[in-house]
């Protein structure tokens, strides 16, 4: 069975930066990535590479900023009152999820001030261009609550 709309796909993952630096992997351990394809879960330049493919498959894939987190925006950098954060105790470097109106949202702490904080809004990966190194597990019909949900159940996962 080949990847399209409403399939739903597993599969392990790494991804590295540009230079070879790994960021992230499912594959040592990890848990596998469950995406119900087409519903926009992952970076569109990632779900391209894996259209058609099937179980079993190894895909290699490099993804430019524009089809994976965009490209850096300098007006994401803010400065914003410390009394956003309550009593979170900050520190330069340290990733945050606030909410925004788009829904929940990473933010960099740049710098932390005695009544501001200086922060990027722009994703940690954006600017960057990715390699993927993927393995497909599976790949099977959606069901219509998750087409209905627009994400994967995965096995064991509580339903909602």
């Amino acid at each position: 069975m080949n990847i399209e709309k409403n399939k739903v796909v597993s599969f392990h993952y790494t991804v590295f930066e540009a230079d070879g630096n790994q960021v992230e992997s499912s594959k040592e351990g990890g848990t596998p990535l469950y995406v119900l394809y087409g519903a926009g879960n992952i970076i569109p330049g990632l779900e391209k590479a894996l259209e058609g493919k099937a179980a079993g498959d190894h895909v290699e894939a490099t993804v430019e900023p524009s089809e994976a987190y965009g490209e850096r925006d300098e007006s994401l950098i803010q400065r914003v009152p410390k009394k956003r954060f309550g009593n979170a105790k900050l520190v330069p470097g340290q990733t945050v999820m606030v909410q925004t109106q788009q829904g929940p949202r990473p933010l960099t702490v740049l710098k932390v001030g005695m009544s501001v904080v200086d922060v990027d809004l722009n994703h940690p990966m954006a600017g960057k261009t990715l390699r993927f190194e993927v393995d497909i597990l599976d790949v099977r019909d959606a069901t219509e609550e998750e087409i209905e949900h627009r994400h994967a159940h995965p096995p064991g996962a509580e339903h909602h």
